[in-house]
């Protein structure tokens, strides 16, 4: 089965205007649902000349069913080997503009909204910066003199470094580069991989372009320079391959914050206590921070909407107190260092600290971390709520608080190495003291709450190895937890505060950690730049030369303290970049090898009737990464067990370079070979972001298509009968995406809930097993009747599920690296991580598991 997608180029538009980013944010709680329910049903009571109000994930359709023919209801289908693409109703307004008129403030109330519980997510690591930046700043060689040149200094270098990296890189230019309102590292690449054929992931665009996902952009002409770097990543491979690696070392570093970001918060704001308490020994306050870090990790189970409402007041009061505090200690101790905001006191730091200022700035990155998760968790908030809560709360409260910091540090030169706390008044010490606890704590759940998403995310794309992920609230799809992920960061955070026991050596560990992120974000760019919003090279160069300049300042100075910690991260990252990289590399292996040794449809058909093929009743679904001909492991079965089920569905589940498939278009639905011989096949298609549910629900949806497909096929114009079977030749099954007709469906999990899908469907559970059961009513023609009542039948009879057990080795003759990579590291990973079953949620009294050994 092949298909053939003729597409344009197409090109994604730099960060919109101020005026439009009110269009770019998705709902991720039921309070912004309701929210945007509401105001859409205001909308469509208003008058007609106002601008109609969509959900966002509505918003395109108008465009698409446009293109489609017959305009309105059932649209056109591509001729030539094209995927058949039903159009659906037309309907919704455009939603290019933000809505005016009585719209207009619930836009203002939602963006509001979305900015406040931001403070509870993206903010608390960079945050509770302050606490220890001075402390790692001045614990190398640079001390202070009579004159305040070196306070200045660094307190110049902060200020300039909040503003160029997290205000000007990320707020402004990087959170433009979102991939359908997602960001982080793999959205840029999925961005790059759909754009052009940099990609090494399987299902990119190829077998997909019809999906809106794809679509959205607008068709551009490309420049010259676009051209050039796309046919360069197309024609060496092995820089596919660096790229790759590189999106994935990044992805380690930002899993290796995972463990150093609670460390190296919690420590930090528990060492406070020996500010009251001087003779209390260092070993109760690593005692203390394992507690707490205990207790953070075992609550992560309940998932974080249960507490989540604490999260955002406890960060604006952290930042109440820092800026309140700052402006405080500028007023009463030194007012001039106002002075530190002009860029000559950084050329006069270098000038006068000579190496020890550049050893410094191992430091002062710390004032960086957590800007990269503004990027990473735009999924969940909308660009102009982070934009708005950065700028008007968190930038300006940060620098009163460095500025408060250095105010004091002038008149009181030996509190170096406690500046923070001793920059308290009396009167506040032990509200702040608990106040920056809890606000560690949102910090620490933010960067684990990521960890989840980003790894859950490699595992849908084939880059981690099978595991165990929990959807912790049916309304919000981003908030899971991972069982062995959590307890295994929670082992190493204990570690890494038992073993280096302060925050000077973990803050070297930290801040190299933080520095890779944002140079893997700032080459990723220039490609975006580039290739995806089509700008001039210039444009990209200087991108790169400004920022990256700075950060590799940054990055050379903490690669001189790899000896003092910096040693960790590198660890860290190596070890979860061997992981992901040998098991994709064996996923690809074995994928590969059923590619090249699946049987083609003639063959298999001529097979069947050859050796006396018994047909049971039932169904059979068949699942297997193929999505044309039959996988090595059914006809393995059939040769030495020749029976299947009278209808059989082979499945193939596809994660694709976006981070959503609408529930319109996840399934891909064909026929192989004649009607008599009842064999289906369907693609499953899901984002990098989405889950699988309930196995129930997806069965009964999976048959709910199958009979869509055949009311369509035999009761559409045309003869659509002969559009939907195969090819003579057997291999070029015409496939249709058959849509969901439940208007009501939102959410992933509504999409897979066959109870609201159609209203010809019907639940039935009996026995402690859901049915389905089809309404073989509508007056279609007795042929498709007949079918579907077989159908029908068939399915009462029961389900059964057949999956490969496989065993992957590298053949005889590979090398030692190959047979090392493929037949330890990756078989380790094999056999300890969950089976396919597990994984699907396939009961264990349905399954047919069939073993199959592969020589790669």
């Amino acid at each position: 089965m092949e298909w053939k997608q003729n597409t344009p180029s197409f090109c994604e538009k730099p960060p919109p205007t101020f005026s439009r980013l009110l269009n770019c944010f998705s709902p991720s709680s039921p309070t912004q649902l309701w929210w945007l329910q509401q105001e859409r049903e205001r909308g469509s009571e208003g008058s007609k000349n106002s601008v109609a109000f969509q959900l966002p994930w509505e918003r395109g359709q108008e465009s698409r069913s446009k293109n489609s023919s017959g305009g309105g209801g059932g649209g056109g289908r591509r001729r030539g080997g094209e995927m058949d693409v039903e159009g659906g109703g037309g309907g919704g307004g455009g939603g290019g503009a933000p809505p005016r008129g009585r719209n207009s403030w619930g836009w203002q109330k939602g963006t509001l909204l979305l900015a406040y519980q931001s403070f509870g997510v993206v903010y608390g690591d960079l945050c509770i910066s302050p606490v220890y930046v001075y402390k790692n700043t001045f614990s190398g060689k640079l001390r202070l003199h009579e004159e305040d040149e070196e306070i200045l200094g660094v307190l110049s270098l902060v200020f300039w470094s909040l503003t160029l990296i997290p205000l000007l890189k990320y707020i402004i230019l990087v959170l433009g580069a979102d991939d359908n309102g997602e960001g982080g590292t793999f959205a840029l690449y999925s961005l790059l991989c759909r754009n052009s054929k940099m990609g090494l992931l399987n299902n990119m665009r190829a077998n997909h372009g019809s999906l809106s996902a794809y679509n959205k952009e607008e068709p551009c002409k490309e420049s010259r320079n676009s051209m050039l770097i796309k046919a360069f990543f197309e024609k060496h491979y092995s820089l596919r391959v660096v790229l790759l690696l590189f999106v994935l070392m990044g992805t380690s570093m930002v899993i290796g914050d995972g463990v150093l970001t609670p460390t190296m918060s919690v420590l930090a704001a528990v060492s406070g206590l020996r500010i009251k308490f001087p003779e209390l020994h260092e070993n109760y306050t690593v005692l203390l921070a394992c507690v707490i870090l205990i207790g953070l990790f075992a609550l992560q189970h309940y998932g974080t909407r249960r507490v989540g409402f604490l999260f955002a007041p406890i960060l604006i009061s952290w930042l109440t107190c820092i800026g309140g505090i700052g402006i405080y200690n500028i007023i009463k101790w030194n007012p001039s260092v106002i002075r530190a905001l002009s860029p000559y006191y950084i050329y006069n730091f270098f000038r006068k600290a000579g190496k020890d200022g550049w050893s410094s700035l191992g430091g002062i990155v710390l004032c960086l971390t957590g800007a990269e998760a503004m990027f990473a968790d735009l999924g969940h908030f909308s660009k102009l709520s982070l934009r708005l809560g950065f700028t008007i709360v968190v930038y300006p409260c940060l620098v009163l608080a460095y500025m408060g910091e250095a105010a004091y540090l002038s008149k009181h030169r030996e509190d170096l190495q406690s500046s923070f706390y001793k920059a308290l008044p009396d009167r506040v010490f032990w509200p702040v003291l608990f106040i920056a606890t809890l606000a560690t704590a949102v910090g620490s759940q933010a960067i684990i709450s990521a960890t989840f998403s980003i790894i859950s995310q490699c595992r849908a794309l084939g880059c981690f190895p099978r595991i165990k992920v929990v959807h912790t609230s049916s309304h919000v799809h981003g908030q899971i937890y991972i069982p062995e992920v959590n307890w295994v960061l929670m082992s190493l955070c204990l570690a890494v505060t038992i073993g280096f026991r302060d925050t000077e050596m973990i803050g070297n560990a930290y801040g190299l950690a933080v520095i890779l992120v944002m140079c893997a974000t700032t080459c990723l760019m220039f490609l975006v730049i580039t290739t995806v919003w089509n700008r001039w090279v210039v444009w990209a160069a200087a991108f790169t030369v400004v920022f990256g300049s700075v950060e590799l300042l940054y990055l050379s100075a903490c690669l001189a303290k790899v000896p003092h910690g910096g040693w960790l991260p590198l660890l860290l990252s190596l070890t979860t970049l061997l992981v992901m990289s040998t098991w994709h590399y064996g996923t690809a292996m074995k994928q590969q090898h059923e590619v090249q040794n699946k049987v083609c449809l003639d063959h298999f058909l001529g097979l069947s009737s050859g050796i006396g093929l018994v047909r049971v009743p039932g169904v059979g679904f068949v699942y297997s990464s193929t999505t044309n001909g039959v996988p090595p492991m059914f006809a393995h079965f059939v040769t030495n067990f020749p029976a299947f089920h009278r209808v059989l569905i082979f499945v193939s589940l596809q994660t694709l370079a976006v981070p959503k498939v609408s529930p319109e278009e996840r399934f891909l639905v064909g026929r192989i070979g004649s009607p008599a011989n009842r064999l289906f096949r369907c693609i499953v298609r899901y984002g990098y972001k989405e889950g699988r549910w309930d196995h129930f629900n997806f069965e009964n949806q999976l048959l709910m298509k199958v009979v869509e497909f055949l009311r369509h096929q035999d009761g559409g114009g045309g003869g659509g009968g002969d559009r939907m079977s195969a090819a003579a030749s057997g291999e070029d099954e015409a496939m249709s995406v058959i849509p969901a007709t439940s208007s009501s469906g939102g959410s992933n999990q509504h999409a897979f809930d066959a109870g609201t899908t159609t209203s010809s469907c019907e639940i039935d559970a009996t026995a402690g097993r859901k049915k389905v059961r089809f309404d073989d009513g509508g007056g279609g023609e007795e042929e498709e009747a007949a079918e579907v009542k077989e159908l029908m039948e068939e399915k009462e009879a029961g389900v059964s599920y057949m999956i490969g057990h496989t065993c992957v080795f590298a053949h005889e003759s590979s090398s030692a690296v190959k047979k090392f990579a493929v037949n330890v590291v990756y078989g380790f990973l094999r056999r300890n991580s969950r089976r396919p079953a597990v994984v699907l949620g396939i009961p264990h009294t349905s399954l047919i598991e069939v073993g199959m050994a592969y020589r790669v």
